[in-house]
């Protein structure tokens, strides 16, 4: 285990050679190399920040914050941005589809409170008028665009679930038509 590298080039050198390149990204510049063209403050270049660009529009592609968020259905600038991939926003097909119910009945203790009510008072029959309404089920939400197809489902917590998602529906169709 004493014998140097074989393939090593020089003289008793262990380990891999590493040929002398230019520095990495944040890394100084050895003082033989000479300073990459870039922006240069008054004590030398800025190293371990990436090189400024000259101020100009915003590009419309995947920067910037979100416009719209349905489920996992993101819309940023230009592209609607799904786990299934990235697809253009312009002539995107959205669609709703509301598979939710909405149940009213008499809770128990409407019921408990009846019979125990109605022994002392026939007031107590008013107990019966109570009811409660319970939503379940899913809203189903797609898009299509380019060819490719993506769907999502969202839970129903109120009747007026249905109502608040074809409002962002409607802002995704009018982000569409631009």
């Amino acid at each position: 285990m004493s014998t140097p590298n074989p393939y090593q080039g020089g003289a008793e050198q262990w380990g891999p050679g590493q040929p002398p390149a230019a520095p990495g990204y944040g890394y100084p510049n050895k003082p033989n190399m000479p300073v990459p063209a870039g922006p240069v403050g008054p004590a030398g270049p800025a190293y371990g920040f990436p090189h400024q660009q000259p101020p100009g529009p915003a590009p419309m592609g995947g920067g910037g914050a979100p416009l719209l968020s349905i489920g996992d259905i993101t819309v940023m600038g230009d592209q609607i941005i799904t786990p299934s991939g990235t697809l253009p926003l312009r002539g995107a097909v959205w669609n709703a589809t509301d598979m939710s119910h909405t149940e009213e009945k008499m809770p128990s203790h409407a019921i408990v409170l009846a019979i125990i009510f109605f022994i002392f008072c026939l007031l107590g029959l008013l107990f019966l008028l109570m009811k409660e309404k319970k939503t379940t089920g899913f809203i189903q939400v797609t898009v299509t665009s380019a060819g490719r197809h993506h769907s999502t489902m969202l839970p129903a917590h109120s009747p007026q679930s249905f109502t608040q998602v074809m409002g962002q529906i409607n802002y995704a169709r009018s982000l569409s038509n631009m």
